[in-house]
């Protein structure tokens, strides 16, 4: 884990890559829970018998599962101290290029490309790569947008 002491501290380290972080195992229950949630019980991801006989030799996670767990991945990457508020802001570009197998487990390294002020603080751009316990291409390549306020925390 990276502690920046500031937001000012975070800018000067652009170009910095922090990871990986501690691996992050990806279970049946969670893939199942993301599908109720999203409505989205498509076999590859909920069914292990068919699953097991498709072309990945079982079930996998949602892509969009993959993502959704970029904030606690990257959150045991790095923190700021002095923010007292960080919202998500978006995405500029995501690519799955590999599946993450269910069982199996997740963790990322994150490059601070870019931080930029923002009224009350700061816009950050994070070039994330999450890989799979599997090996071979990464599991989701992303570039997350980020705002960090300065201020306590409330």
């Amino acid at each position: 884990m990276r502690t920046f002491a500031s937001i000012d501290e975070l800018a000067a380290a652009v170009g910095e890559t922090v990871g990986p972080g501690p691996w992050q195992t990806v279970d049946q229950n969670r893939v199942d829970l993301f599908a109720d949630a999203t409505d989205d019980h498509q076999w590859i991801h909920v069914d292990p018998q068919r699953a097991a006989a498709g072309p990945f030799g079982g079930t996998i996670a949602h892509g969009y599962l993959t993502l959704s767990l970029l904030p606690a991945l990257v959150g045991r990457l790095y923190r700021v101290e002095g923010v007292g508020m960080g919202v998500n802001y978006g995405l500029n570009r995501v690519r799955f290029p590999a599946p993450v197998r269910v069982g199996g487990a997740v963790r990322a390294s994150a490059t601070i490309a870019e931080v930029s002020p923002v009224d009350g603080g700061v816009q950050v751009v994070t070039a994330v790569t999450v890989e799979s316990d599997a090996g071979g291409k990464p599991a989701c390549v992303a570039e997350t947008v980020s705002r960090l306020y300065r201020g306590a925390a409330r």
